[in-house]
């Protein structure tokens, strides 16, 4: 099933190009918000199952006359996992696994803008990611077991503000905006192997990234294994598994980008900086190629060097 917010945040389902909207089969489900409401529905999703998917009967309403919003506005955590993965095999070995957080309000759903905030930044990425969606309270899962936990998945977009003074996740990652995902969120049971999954990356309609899931150094069971060890994991919560680095390159002023994951849809946003800066549109892999380190440097506008 794919579940999607839209308009003022009816709960949908997704059905080919239409959107039927459901709101009326978790009406009495308690709640404050959309945030509260999808965890909600996740956490009773056998109880809800049903009754969703008895609303999303008839013609719907066209995709093409809605607005989607982000599938989870809210969530109470959003953990991210840091190099984990083998850049199409060139890596000796797995980096130590690790992760940050990202804040809630970095938070963005299709047609919406990343906005560059004036920080002097060397240069703004945005790194296309697949991300599981918890479906149960998990504490120090092991990893055999760690794939029941999973409620779904989503396209997501890490977004980053490199080489800021201090360096630390924090200051890089968590950036209102910074976490464009959708445009729905897909459960479980429609994804045969979350662990081989094509994801692609478009900027102004230029493939960026093409790499495929099974590149991971950690794999997913890994992943919640080690996160469920550190702290709690509830329902709606988001952890991103990491993205292939060598397709990166530069979000500008006006661009418009697309994430696509096999069988997750197409995210699709746009990028906003009122400063104007510029970079070249060289990948890290096109640099690499060159015998250049590191991402390519600000060609134009304040920061330029």
């Amino acid at each position: 099933m794919k579940l999607a917010f839209f308009d003022d945040f009816k709960l949908g389902v997704v059905k080919g190009d239409a959107i039927h909207d459901v709101t009326s089969a978790v009406r009495d489900i308690p709640h404050v918000g959309p945030g509260d409401l999808i965890s909600s529905v996740i956490a009773r999703w056998s109880d809800c199952k049903g009754r969703i998917e008895s609303a999303a009967t008839g013609s719907g309403t066209p995709l093409a006359n809605v607005r989607l919003r982000p599938p989870l506005p809210r969530p109470g955590n959003i953990v991210c996992m840091a190099v984990n993965y083998m850049e199409n095999g060139t890596l000796a070995k797995p980096a130590p696994i690790n992760a940050f957080h990202k804040a809630a309000n970095a938070i963005i759903g299709p047609g919406d803008t990343m906005v560059l905030p004036d920080v002097p930044a060397t240069i703004f990425e945005g790194e296309a990611e697949m991300a599981l969606v918890i479906g149960k309270r998990a504490t120090n899962v092991p990893a055999s077991q760690a794939m029941d936990y999973i409620f779904g998945y989503i396209n997501f977009i890490d977004g980053s503000a490199r080489g800021l003074p201090p360096q630390s996740f924090f200051h890089m990652k968590s950036r209102d905006t910074f976490a464009p995902i959708g445009p729905y969120l897909v459960t479980k049971d429609e994804i045969a192997d979350p662990q081989k999954l094509p994801v692609k990356l478009w900027v102004n309609g230029e493939l960026k990234q093409d790499f495929n899931t099974d590149d991971m150094a950690h794999n997913i069971a890994r992943c919640i294994e080690w996160v469920s060890s550190i702290h709690t994991l509830e329902p709606g919560d988001i952890l991103a598994t990491g993205t292939n680095h060598r397709g990166l390159s530069s979000f500008m002023d006006g661009d418009v980008v697309e994430l696509e994951t096999q069988g997750l849809g197409r995210l699709k946003f746009n990028v906003k900086d009122d400063l104007k800066r510029t970079w070249l549109r060289e990948t890290r892999l096109d640099r690499q190629q060159k015998g250049q380190e590191g991402p390519t440097p600000q060609v134009s506008g304040k920061y330029a060097k």
